[in-house]
């Protein structure tokens, strides 16, 4: 069977999140994989990666992503997506800009970009 695309590792990824399936979305990162919400600092490490997804989905409940868009340049994926985070009668519907680097079918990198005005205002409000 022929390895997994950058692509569709990425796609198997963001299915993994619509599962609610924290085992599977960290089960994608390699051990030293960096994670960063670029209005945020850096997260380096798998473990440390699973304590922060926990405590988003713990501050924000269930985390879908809508992908609009994804394409692939070697290892390097980007993709146009619309999170979203409901926590009991609120969602937060947020436009994200992310980008994967995909080596050895493992996430290595992974950046997203988004509005953090946005979020603080759809939190609040």
């Amino acid at each position: 069977m022929a390895a997994a695309t950058p692509l569709e590792v990425v796609n198997d990824f963001c299915d993994a999140v619509n599962k609610q399936d924290l085992d599977a979305v960290v089960a994608f990162f390699s051990d030293d994989a960096v994670y960063h919400n670029i209005p945020l600092e850096p997260i380096t490490g798998r473990d440390a990666i699973r304590e922060a997804l926990e405590g988003f989905l713990a501050m924000l409940g269930t985390m879908t992503f809508d992908t609009l868009h994804a394409l692939a340049d070697g290892p390097i994926v980007a993709t146009e997506r619309v999170d979203s985070f409901s926590n009991g009668d609120r969602t937060v519907a947020l436009p994200v800009a992310g980008f994967f680097e995909v080596h050895g079918g493992k996430i290595t990198a992974w950046r997203d970009y988004f509005d953090m005005g946005q979020v603080s205002s759809q939190m609040a409000g």
